[in-house]
């Protein structure tokens, strides 16, 4: 019966994790899924303790536009990091996925490790786990975020911008609040922050809809 219940969990967690990539990429998602450990509920969070998490994605979630399609991003993830030999086996793409993947994870620092091993030639459906750490408070995924939006992928940051206007509004707004709650101090300028810099040059990029 316990093995039942598990199967059925893990076949939920795939299917939720299904509807935050576009329907092009799931072939590459299936292999992708294969090697998540979905097994080990047993996790340390920030407490530095292991818990036993119940459910290792979030039921909390974001519903955002990407082109035609509606993607449905879950807001955080709590199971482990797949095997070294198993993800060296994952095609680029594939990798890039696992990396969008781990950019909800809820420890930081491996967020900040994904979002830095996810490709420079990544594509447009990167970006709604990209833009969303903008409106985060970890200050150190900001540099590598400056990075990755740049001259090559501005067009799709912008259209993406216009597709999700409510969405939009909510990331700069979190984007202030943290500034204001945790960095006003060492930039109390607004404009001096790196959040603020990257949201503008988002907003006033123009993109070519036709």
């Amino acid at each position: 019966m316990l093995k039942i219940f598990k199967k059925n969990l893990e076949s939920q967690y795939k299917e939720r994790l299904k509807r935050a990539f576009p329907k092009e990429l799931h072939l590459d998602l299936k292999e992708v899924l294969k090697i998540l450990p979905f097994q080990n509920n047993k996790v340390k969070l920030c407490d530095g303790v292991v818990h036993q998490v119940d459910n290792l994605i979030h039921d909390n979630e974001l519903d955002l536009k990407l082109g035609h399609e509606t993607l449905t991003i879950p807001y955080r993830l709590y199971f482990d990091e797949p095997s070294p030999e198993l993800e060296a086996a994952l095609t680029d793409k594939q990798k890039d996925i696992l990396h969008c993947i781990y950019l909800r994870h809820h420890n930081g620092y491996l967020r900040e490790k994904r979002l830095d091993l996810l490709s420079e030639n990544s594509e447009n459906w990167t970006i709604p786990f990209v833009i969303q750490l903008i409106g985060e408070y970890v200050y150190e995924l900001l540099p590598i975020i400056d990075k990755k939006i740049n001259e090559g992928t501005l067009d799709f940051y912008a259209e993406f911008r216009d597709e999700n206007p409510k969405y939009w509004q909510q990331t700069e707004s979190r984007m202030i609040s943290y500034w204001n709650e945790y960095y006003r101090y060492k930039f109390p300028k607004l404009k001096e922050y790196l959040g603020f810099e990257i949201v503008d040059r988002i907003k006033k990029r123009t993109h070519n809809k036709t």
